[in-house]
């Protein structure tokens, strides 16, 4: 397979529950780090499956806790990822291939092979969007545990939770239900390749956050404030037709409303560029 990009593509037409979330998120790789040996990181990512479906065999399936404490030994311990608090912004934090070799990387990341290894472990885990700082949670029950995986795999009580997101929101913030919402595998991805595209905006390099942005639309193609940002940047780029197509792709999602009348104001602004 030499260009991921058709890859990306088939991804982006799977129902969210097929989508395998580590090898979706190499293919994201492979497109940032053509260089890079993406076929020793698919090798870890079968061994880490591997040692999974072992430890499963020790752990009871109904206990959230040993099932956290076994992870962090696997992922953590064993295999020596950690989370990189000394070159955080490093853009490799966020490519699963570069976080496989370096063993370290933003939470997002390293909750991909979290995520991956419960799986093949056989166990219900997924990802929670929380402000500022990714967390896994594992289930079962009719309970959740909540997990920060750039701490190793440390569980989090509420207590902890409200601590976390006050460094986050301010004193005054308090948890609320919609903090642990359950992250489709199609978010967690966008999480990881929006960390991408906000870096290289933040260093001015225009044309490379959209070609991230593009790729996030690959695999999610039904999200219409992507089609918006990438509208924008092709517009700032004095990409005239492309910035077209995609303001109709988001029109094509968002018909009504506010947001679709500003749509169609800089639409036709773009359209008298072209006379």
């Amino acid at each position: 397979m030499t260009d991921p990009r058709p890859a990306l593509e088939a991804i982006g037409q799977l129902p969210d529950n097929e989508i395998d979330i580590a090898d979706a998120a190499l293919q994201l790789a492979r497109v940032d780090a053509p260089e890079a040996d993406w076929q020793a990181a698919r090798g870890e990512l079968s061994a880490l499956a591997r040692d999974a479906v072992m430890l499963a065999r020790r752990v009871p399936a109904d206990d959230l806790t040993a099932q956290a404490t076994a992870l962090g030994g696997l992922i953590a311990t064993r295999h020596g990822y950690r989370g990189d608090s000394e070159t955080y912004d490093d853009p490799a934090n966020a490519n699963l291939i570069r976080v496989i070799e370096r063993r370290q990387g933003l939470p997002v990341a390293l909750g991909i092979l979290w995520l991956h290894a419960a799986r093949a472990a056989g166990w219900t885990a997924h990802g929670i969007d929380f402000p500022g700082h990714f967390l896994v949670a594992l289930c079962g029950r009719g309970a959740q545990a909540a997990i920060d995986v750039f701490a190793g795999g440390v569980a989090l009580d509420a207590r902890e939770l409200r601590v976390l997101i006050k460094r986050v929101e301010g004193e005054r913030a308090e948890l609320r239900p919609d903090l642990l919402r359950p992250m489709s595998a199609r978010a967690v991805l966008l999480r990881l390749q929006n960390n991408i595209k906000l870096r290289r905006l933040h260093a001015g390099r225009l044309e490379s956050a959209l070609a991230c942005a593009e790729d996030m639309l690959r695999i999610a193609p039904a999200e219409p404030l992507l089609w918006r940002e990438t509208a924008l940047m092709h517009q700032r780029l004095d990409q005239v037709s492309a910035a077209l197509r995609c303001w109709e792709r988001f029109l094509a999602l968002v018909p009504q409303g506010d947001a679709a009348e500003r749509a169609r104001t800089a639409m036709a602004e773009l359209r008298s560029r072209l006379n």
